[in-house]
């Protein structure tokens, strides 16, 4: 196996020459609580992304929010309906919604069974406004 010097990333952490830095996360340690949700923080484990594995039932979903960089949803398994500015998409499994950085959204399981939706944070650090609190 080869090895190659990677130097200093753009979040500040340095792999040497020839090391493999890995880490494992198990779901335990990132489950919210009694929630079926995960929330992984990136900054916490030396990666540039943050995200929620969100595992809801009908009718859940948070309210409107908006953050300083990008987030990228996918749909794994159910139905969203998903708000984002203006518009009401509705996404279903294998879907993927790209929201804008300050832009209001937030989604909603409209499905009849649990939404499974991956929701990944450009930011090692998680950031949220939220419309109403």
């Amino acid at each position: 196996m080869s090895t190659t010097d990677i130097g200093t990333t753009d979040i500040g952490t340095t792999a040497p020459q020839g090391s493999a830095a890995a880490a494992l996360v198990t779901a335990d340690q990132l489950r919210m609580g009694e929630s079926r949700s995960l929330r992984f923080e990136g900054r916490d484990h030396g990666s540039g992304i943050s995200f929620f594995l969100v595992d809801n039932d009908p009718g859940m979903g948070p309210g409107l929010h908006r953050h300083p960089y990008t987030e990228t949803w996918t749909v794994l398994a159910g139905q969203a309906t998903i708000t984002i500015g203006d518009q009401q998409l509705v996404a279903t499994a294998g879907d993927t919604a790209v929201v804008q950085p300050g832009v209001w959204h937030g989604f909603t399981n409209t499905g009849t069974g649990p939404l499974r939706i991956m929701c990944v944070h450009a930011s090692a650090t998680m950031v949220q406004e939220w419309l109403e609190a």
